[in-house]
């Protein structure tokens, strides 16, 4: 009699810990595939599943559509060039800046004064409150422009327009006269980071002009964007409105889209692992029947039970996850029915 309950007790303990130990397997791949479709949704706002490729990386095939993180140093392979000025630097986005000598009109209050000042735009003195004797120029005689490289890359990828005048930072380019046209030699001449047309420089007058230029500094910085082929893009279907975000230094992902949830590390070894456990856990719950003590059943069933909950989560989710998800059920389908058929 005592034997017999402590057979039966050693059976219930079995079935526990084998019961247990599947439970565990499909809660493994559980919490691994919610805590994966969590982060993959929220990721979806802001372009898709993001990779991170790192310092300096290089394009690979299976990469195509992917949103992916980078931190390199832009490198300019085609500098751009104000071709009026015959200026060319080796920066991103070369921006030509143009003032002109004017009155402008200070409001304080009720009372007006006016002074001449440096301002970057025509102002139309007939809208003035006192426009007598304080007449400019109706027009500029340039223009202030933008100039992009002709490529610029972030490790092995190229940068599309939206990121290119994304990159952050301004500081001023010295300007050559030496490399000045003849045309424009007779009538500017440099006063510090400017080219000024003024006889003084230091005593500007009415209408007189001074030009400078931009340029965005070549720093570490740390790239998100769509993978097109060797390019790095916006995601223009992105739900936030931009699908890309470039700030200086290297930034963690987190830090770049605080919205986003911790992504679920080791995914791959979860999922092995949460198999390997309910497989332990059918071989237990089997070993009661000593005909039936066999791994490969155990395998097939583990691999059955979390494959089945697996693929019912990934469904509307990730295709090629499914698939896989779906292929496991199958081929532990396949191997139970083998092994069932051989114990027969």
């Amino acid at each position: 009699m005592g034997r017999r309950r402590s057979a039966s007790v050693r059976g219930l303990a079995s079935n526990i810990i084998g019961a247990l130990l599947v439970l565990a397997g499909v809660g493994l791949v559980a919490m691994t595939s919610r805590a994966l479709l969590n982060y993959r949704a929220a990721a979806t706002r802001h372009g898709g599943e993001l990779i991170n490729l790192g310092t300096d990386a290089q394009p690979e095939a299976g990469q195509h559509g992917y949103m992916a993180r980078i931190v390199a140093t832009p490198r300019v392979v085609e500098a751009p060039r104000d071709p009026e000025f015959n200026l060319r630097v080796n920066t991103p986005v070369l921006t030509r800046r143009v003032e002109m000598f004017q009155w402008r009109e200070v409001r304080i209050g009720d009372g007006v004064h006016y002074e001449l000042d440096w301002v970057d735009r025509p102002l139309d003195a007939s809208r003035f409150r006192e426009p007598a004797g304080h007449t400019n120029p109706a027009s500029f005689p340039i223009s202030g422009r933008q100039f992009d490289a002709g490529l610029v890359q972030v490790g092995g990828f190229k940068l599309g327009p939206v990121l290119l005048h994304a990159l952050p930072g301004s500081e001023l380019a010295l300007p050559d006269p030496k490399s000045l046209p003849e045309n424009l030699a007779a009538s500017f001449s440099r006063q510090g980071n400017y080219l000024v047309t003024s006889s003084h420089p230091g005593d500007p007058r009415l209408g007189d002009v001074r030009v400078s230029w931009e340029e965005v500094p070549l720093q570490e910085v740390t790239v998100v964007g769509r993978l097109d082929g060797d390019r790095l893009v916006a995601a223009t279907d992105a739900a936030d409105g931009r699908g890309y975000d470039v700030q200086v230094g290297d930034v963690p992902v987190l830090d770049m889209f605080p919205d986003l949830p911790e992504p679920p590390e080791f995914v791959a070894g979860a999922r092995v692992l949460a198999v390997l456990l309910a497989a332990l856990g059918a071989f237990v719950l089997l070993s009661r029947q000593r005909t039936r003590r066999d791994a490969l059943l155990a395998l097939g069933l583990g691999g059955l039970s979390v494959g089945i909950v697996a693929s019912v989560l990934w469904i509307g989710g990730d295709s090629r996850t499914l698939g896989g998800w779906l292929a496991v059920a199958l081929l532990s389908f396949l191997l139970t029915v083998w092994r069932l058929r051989r114990h027969r």
